[in-house]
């Protein structure tokens, strides 16, 4: 696994709509940038053999997460989103199957996700 990641959404005042994702759990040393952003975990895609090696990434990710910016007067939605470490996209695969060229430009790799059901915040009243 490369990381767990907490999704909120909510409406402003003026009923737009906005979203924040949150890195709330990662595998290894890694460290946010200065712009709040988690650097990529790598990347062990072969895409010759269209193959990868696990030697990076976690087996699994827990944390207890409290949400820095709550606000009990805003109704909000919250959802978990799991990223796997690359893995060969389905074009990688494809091109090894059938001894076919990638097309220039093509991504050799995706990072599957996963997504919880949401959890919807209302304040009373």
């Amino acid at each position: 696994l490369d990381r767990i990641q907490i999704v909120k959404g909510w409406l402003d005042k003026n009923g737009k709509t906005h979203e924040k994702v949150y890195d709330v759990a990662w595998s290894g040393d890694r460290k946010p940038g200065k712009n709040g952003k988690l650097p990529a975990v790598g990347n062990t895609v072969d895409v010759k053999n269209a193959d990868w090696s696990n030697t990076i990434g976690a087996a699994d990710l827990s944390t207890v997460w409290t949400d820095p910016d709550f606000d009990a007067k805003q109704k909000a939605f919250y959802y978990g989103r799991v990223l796997e470490i690359p893995t060969p996209r389905w074009t990688t695969y494809d091109a090894k199957r059938f001894g076919v060229k990638i097309p220039e430009g093509a991504p050799t790799s995706t990072q599957e996700r996963a997504y919880t059901s949401p959890i919807w915040y209302t304040p009373k009243g």
